[in-house]
């Protein structure tokens, strides 16, 4: 049982840390999406909360720059949860000694909570317990709260952090769907990365934030505004907000979309068009493939094979 001063929780999602320009996105997104985890870490500190991130901290699992990994350990400071996400394993889904996470867990500067692992301590008055399951982890159908309400006058607030594909509303991909999980007053899904609506079963309410910062170029992730989820739990009351995290407009973070139609176009406007890409070129290629699948179709077979050998060769997709 922790006895820090703690009021709530400060739920971080998703940030997805590299050190390569994703996407469409044309800042210095390796220090943009730190100064936004950072951000996050010291409104916890200031606002006296308890951090949580709900996997995901890393794009790519490994080989992540020696200097971000030097940053994160100045700014993951104090105690801060976590779960693992899809994205800080490598293919097999657990957490290993080769994935950079681990390096960050074993510094003292994570903790992974599950259902073996539960933080529990006391905010204003109230029992508190945090649990998780990363992912690929079973998400449980109950939680026993007996020894905890035998200690004190109010049931505790339990609250679960997962990174799963939930089905919930305007996420068609879920699999799984929100039931009552008896002893669990929030669920807290990561992965899904723009907030969607509550859906409350029974007891339950399952809570997708969405992530603290915009990865890739769409209209869903235009509407989409940067935030953390703030609880504030009191003796016999919980509050749920999000916080607006500092962040530029859509405009100024990504590239205009060049080619907006699969219209067939003649080869000279063909490699005109690449010329233009060069000119906007990201770090991972995405310009020049989403530019190939609506054009390439215009050329012979044997060519189109050919185009996309070289295409295979500078990007990593």
């Amino acid at each position: 049982m922790s006895d820090s001063q703690y009021t709530g929780l400060l739920i971080i999602g998703d940030p997805h840390l590299e050190g390569r320009q994703p996407g469409f996105r044309k800042d210095d997104y390796p220090n943009v999406i730190l100064d936004k985890l950072e951000w996050s870490l010291d409104y916890a500190r200031t606002h006296n909360l308890l951090p949580a991130i709900l996997g995901d901290l890393f794009d790519k699992p490994r080989d992540n720059p020696t200097w971000m990994i030097g940053r994160l350990i100045e700014i993951l400071q104090g105690e801060i949860l976590s779960i693992y996400g899809n994205h800080d394993v490598h293919y097999q889904p657990e957490l290993t000694n080769d994935d950079t996470l681990s390096l960050l867990v074993k510094a003292g500067c994570l903790r992974i909570v599950s259902a073996e692992s539960l933080w529990s301590g006391m905010m204003n008055s109230r029992t508190v317990i945090v649990g998780g399951s990363s992912y690929r982890q079973k998400i449980p159908k109950q939680f026993d709260t007996a020894e905890y309400s035998k200690k004190n006058e109010t049931d505790p607030f339990v609250v679960w952090l997962t990174h799963h594909d939930i089905l919930i509303p305007g996420y068609d991909e879920g699999r799984i769907k929100p039931v009552e999980i008896e002893g669990v007053d929030l669920l807290v899904n990561g992965h899904i990365h723009r907030r969607l609506e509550t859906v409350t079963k029974g007891n339950t309410d399952w809570l997708t934030p969405g992530n603290i910062s915009r990865r890739s170029r769409s209209d869903a992730t235009k509407e989409h505004v940067p935030s953390v989820l703030r609880i504030d739990i009191e003796s016999s009351s919980v509050e749920r907000s999000y916080v607006e995290i500092p962040h530029q407009s859509f405009d100024v973070v990504f590239h205009d979309a060049i080619i907006d139609s699969a219209a067939k176009i003649e080869s000279s406007a063909f490699v005109a068009g690449l010329s233009e890409l060069q000119a906007r070129k990201t770090n991972s290629g995405a310009g020049l493939t989403e530019f190939l699948r609506k054009n390439v179709d215009q050329f012979e077979p044997k060519i189109i094979e050919e185009i996309w050998k070289l295409a295979e060769e500078v990007t990593d997709e």
